[in-house]
């Protein structure tokens, strides 16, 4: 089998996959149908924003909680719950459509109930891909699941748009309640015993107290967090960047704006493809892949032209999402078993929820100085954001990012010494306490 698709000769994998592109494809159908109802509703800019800060807001309240429960439940049975969730938050806004009852009001709490479905789903989801493939194929499931994601992203929201004008704005709604079928359905059918399940973390207090000890005492891990909390806040902000873009900077409209959005999806597309190729992990990686990504931003910025713009936009998608798969893999392979869903979490309240506090930020830099400097200062703060956490961390621990890994050291803070006796190699320097071990 191709190196690109190693991970589909996972038979578990495969039934996910599967579940999982239908279903990704209906949440970008509703992310469209969504904004457009409130739109229809509203006309108001300003509460398509409250809309979209309600769904996101649960991941900053309760994400690292939902960690804790990701380690303490089996994930498989958990990703059923959140979906059935999901489901029923999508059904009952189509149903309120449709029938012509939905007010405002009502798309503010569904959107924030679908939110919470969201914060558990996440952590559960990203830390499950390693027990259906183990570690050897993590790397590549990870550019896959990013794939499927942007695949459904240059789907979705045309058909969307198409079914909208065809059927109406609730059932296109309806349609993504019903595409989580697919996705418990996959789950359901898994053989559990090819799962590499770990021991769920025993019940105890400050568990997660301890998911952030454990973090702040892995500065590696730290490195990696710290660029990509950068990269959220200031330079994964396309949707405002490009709208600001192709409005001001080109004088296009909104046919413009959506080709844009598309335009980068195949770049980002192309970057996960990429990324599932990929059987080293290196640290160093991600942080090449987030200042190439900052430098391009600017770059981006000073085209002279709507084409040129939309030229560079697929280097940019590809940077980003070398990025993004390159430390989802570096962190997943990194942990311990029993601190992976906490850690992941806390990997995910990061990246969403620096993109809700850095958006506002970057709109009002396109706002005061214009639509390019939005990217300019975006990409520029992505760029040295890390820099500066490779420079610190790397000063606090001693870290060294150079590709290869030496034999690994009795472990001062965590026994897994085990756990990196794989072809997949990550740099994760630690401490060392005591005489080498094989």
């Amino acid at each position: 089998m191709s190196p690109t698709f190693h991970a589909f000769r996972v038979r578990n994998f495969r039934l996910y996959a599967t579940g999982a592109i239908v279903s990704n494809v209906g949440t970008w159908m509703q992310r469209v149908a969504q904004d457009w109802l409130v739109l229809e509703l509203t006309h108001s800019g300003t509460a398509l924003g409250i809309v979209t800060g309600l769904q996101f807001a649960p991941a900053l309240l309760i994400g690292p909680y939902a960690g804790l429960v990701a380690d303490r439940f089996p994930k498989r049975k958990l990703l059923q719950i959140t979906q059935v969730w999901m489901g029923i938050a999508a059904l009952t806004l189509g149903v309120m459509t449709v029938t012509g009852v939905v007010e405002p009001w009502h798309v503010f709490v569904i959107a924030f109930l679908f939110g919470i479905g969201t914060a558990f789903d996440a952590p559960a989801r990203q830390s499950f891909v390693v027990e259906m493939v183990g570690r050897d194929d993590l790397s590549n499931a990870v550019g896959l699941n990013s794939a499927s994601f942007n695949a459904a992203r240059l789907i979705g929201p045309g058909l969307a748009g198409l079914l909208i004008h065809w059927i109406g704005t609730g059932p296109v709604i309806i349609i993504n309640g019903f595409s989580y079928a697919a996705v418990i359905l996959s789950l359901r059918l898994m053989r559990t015993a090819e799962l590499h399940t770990p021991k769920v973390a025993a019940r105890d207090k400050g568990m997660i107290r301890d998911g952030m000890r454990y973090l702040w005492r892995r500065p590696d891990l730290m490195m990696v967090l710290v660029t990509v909390a950068f990269a959220g806040m200031f330079g994964l902000n396309f949707q405002l960047t490009s709208a600001l873009m192709a409005v001001e900077a080109f004088h296009k409209g909104a046919g413009e704006y959506g080709i844009l959005g598309s335009i980068l999806a195949i770049g980002s597309l192309a970057g996960a493809l990429l990324a599932a190729r990929r059987v080293r992990i290196r640290a160093r990686m991600v942080i090449g892949a987030a200042i190439a990504f900052g430098l391009l931003e600017v770059v981006s910025a000073i085209m002279p032209s709507y084409l040129t713009f939309a030229l560079i936009l697929p280097l940019v998608g590809l940077a980003s999402l070398t990025m993004l798969t390159t430390a989802n893999a570096t962190m997943q392979l990194s942990i311990e078993p029993t601190m992976r869903g906490r850690v992941m979490a806390l990997y995910m309240t990061v990246l969403m929820g620096g993109t809700t506090i850095g958006s506002p930020l970057i709109g009002f830099v396109g706002q005061e100085l214009g639509a390019r400097w939005s990217l300019i200062v975006g990409g520029g703060l992505t760029s040295l954001g890390a820099i500066a956490s490779v420079l610190y961390f790397s000063h606090r621990r001693g870290i060294s990012i150079r590709p290869h890994l030496l034999p690994r050291p009795r472990l001062e803070i965590l026994p897994q010494t085990e756990l990196l006796a794989d072809k997949a190699v990550v740099d994760v320097p630690v401490k060392e306490t005591g005489p080498r071990v094989a």
